[in-house]
């Protein structure tokens, strides 16, 4: 029983650990439009928009897929993931992983 439930855990922690393919540099190119609305480093200063930095690489990669299926429906989102490729999207979210989050940051 404890073999499985090990098992299980690893199992569905690959996806997370196969899912960094993106170039976080090229990435950090690609985020300048971004900029306006999530910060210069994912960390958004208007609190209607997310953050993204720090979130998990395979979080990121299938929130933008979703938005440009149309399976996450967001008007702004939509017209902004519907223009990206497989590989703007992979860039897009290693670069946001790659960044600190806020519970990283020294708060005073």
């Amino acid at each position: 029983m404890i073999k499985t439930s090990i098992l299980s855990i690893l199992l569905l922690a690959l996806p997370l650990t196969l899912a960094a393919d993106g170039d976080p540099d090229a990435g950090r190119e690609k985020a300048k439009v971004c900029e306006a609305c999530h910060g210069a480093t994912g960390i958004s200063v208007d609190p209607s928009y997310p953050n993204l930095a720090g979130q998990y690489e395979s979080y990121l990669q299938k929130a933008l897929a979703d938005y440009r299926a149309g399976r996450r429906p967001n008007l702004i989102m939509a017209g902004m993931a519907g223009a990206l490729s497989n590989e703007d999207i992979e860039d897009l979210a290693a670069w946001y992983a790659d960044q600190e989050g806020l519970e990283d940051l020294d708060i005073d």
